[in-house]
């Protein structure tokens, strides 16, 4: 069950039974009465109140929220958001909503009906019968992330029942107890398992891929997939160490039409108009706050890679203490010279607003990938495989890898990040963008990190030596 069914099944399911009550149970309405307009928008901003929490509180990512234990501990956390959504549209339109009274006990029944939908949802997703059944063809590093993505990260709808190669790693904990046979024997084992869905995750196919037993498959209504595509839709990255340079030449989802870039640039800049006009209040205040709290400029400027490669000066609010020496370029390594003001900017990505005017300058979008800082291109383009694709669009103050890994430390990050980008730029779109956009208001609204919200990625410890900058950010 997607998010967006599950969404829409609780908004739809919520609203049938307070309508129900509110007509039947409490007869407070009568049909043909003028307060059935009435009774129908209670219905709907109650309905709709629960939805926006269940947002807010991510447990429509079903990682997040993939047994009905999880997804009690966050319905008081949900109940306070409906709460305060009921209050704002009492406020806003209290003479039109009217939410008292018999809403009340409707908003109580919206709570069992709540915990009945998500229970039998969970059930259902959960459930041995609605899985697909996976057979994966190769031991190989893309292999390995495919079964540690459905076994470990809560990935539901899949159970792996093996892997087929000439030989498998046995001493690996990955393929521990899924080796099932040789390439060779792929129709006995076929019939021995019985899986729905066949995922192809060999790194070497030529002369390998047993073609005439995967055709004969599709025949039998078996599912066939590139483990590459698998991936992508599981994780919303890219695995671009098993990329093809030819899949990526050939594939038109990476040449952007002229329309899709139009509108991006239109959006992006009546978004930034519209913010600098409305925000300048808010950049007074902050200006003023930076110059009392500490010594130096109110903006902090550097040398960023824009679009196909081309440089231009990214602007930000200056967050930390000004230094002469070289300094790192590296987050971790210089929480030290965070001002106290920066850390409430930075929590709430208030530091970023000044890119306003980058993007009418046209150097950046509202939503692409992060400029990177030109004293790192060359290096990035040297160690991060398929670097030069980042510069196909433009890029952006928020994105897909912002909302979905927050902050890189090093390179190995730099190119977990990397697989993010890739996604997006496959996949842009204005619904992607509108999506990111939402994701960000919320990172902003609750002055989370992303990772804190969707899932952590898996991090490492280890630095890469990179170029060091004059000032850090």
């Amino acid at each position: 069950m997607k998010a967006t069914t599950l969404a829409l099944v609780e908004l739809g399911t919520i609203f049938a039974a307070v309508c129900a009550m509110l007509f039947v149970g409490l007869g407070q309405v009568r049909p043909g009465s003028s307060a059935v307009a009435l009774a129908l928008a209670q219905a709907l901003a109650l309905s709709l109140s629960w939805v926006v929490a269940f947002y807010v509180n991510n447990l429509y990512d079903l990682r997040a929220a993939s047994s009905f234990g999880r997804f009690a501990l966050r319905l008081p956390t949900s109940m306070s958001v409906v709460l305060i959504m009921l209050a704002g549209f009492d406020h806003l339109a209290p003479a039109k909503i009217n939410l008292g009274g018999p809403v009340i006990w409707a908003g109580l029944l919206s709570v069992g009906v709540v915990l009945s939908v998500r229970a039998v949802s969970c059930a259902v997703i959960r459930s041995g019968p609605f899985f697909d059944r996976v057979l994966i063809l190769g031991a190989t590093p893309l292999a390995r992330k495919l079964i540690d993505e459905i076994n470990h990260h809560h990935r539901v709808g899949y159970t792996i029942v093996g892997v087929v190669d000439d030989a498998v790693p046995l001493g690996d904990p990955s393929f521990r107890n899924l080796a099932v046979g040789p390439l060779e024997h792929l129709g006995t084992i076929i019939d021995q398992v019985r899986p729905n869905r066949i995922v192809v995750a060999l790194a070497e196919r030529r002369g390998r891929l047993p073609v005439g037993q995967l055709l004969k498959s599709l025949t039998q209504r078996i599912v066939i997939e590139d483990g590459v595509d698998v991936y992508e839709r599981l994780t919303g990255k890219l695995a671009i160490e098993s990329l093809m340079p030819s899949r990526l030449i050939f594939s038109k989802d990476f040449f952007k039409s002229r329309l899709n870039l139009m509108f991006a640039r239109i959006i992006s800049v009546l978004v930034a108009g519209v913010g600098l006009v409305l925000l300048a209040p808010l950049f007074a205040l902050i200006a003023l706050a930076i110059k009392v709290d500490s010594r130096g400029p109110v903006f902090f400027v550097q040398d960023r890679v824009g679009r196909l490669g081309r440089r231009f000066k990214l602007i930000k609010f200056r967050t930390m203490h000004s230094v002469e020496e070289r300094t790192s370029e590296w987050v971790c390594d210089n929480g030290g010279r965070i001002t106290r003001v920066g850390k409430v900017l930075r929590k709430f990505r208030l530091d970023e607003l000044p890119q306003f005017v980058n993007i009418l300058r046209g150097d950046m979008n509202i939503v692409g990938p992060r400029p990177h800082p030109v004293s790192n291109f060359e290096l990035f383009m040297a160690r991060i495989p398929h670097y030069p694709l980042r510069g196909i669009i433009r890029p952006g103050m928020t994105g897909w890898a912002q909302v979905r890994y927050g902050y890189a430390n090093n390179l190995e990050e730099e190119t977990e990040k990397m697989r993010y980008d890739l996604y997006y730029i496959k996949r842009m779109s204005p619904w992607v963008d509108l999506r990111i956009l939402l994701e960000t208001v919320k990172l902003v609204a609750l002055g989370r990190s992303s990772a804190t919200i969707l899932a952590t990625p898996v991090k490492t410890s280890r630095k890469e030596p990179l170029p060091e900058l004059n000032r850090a950010a």
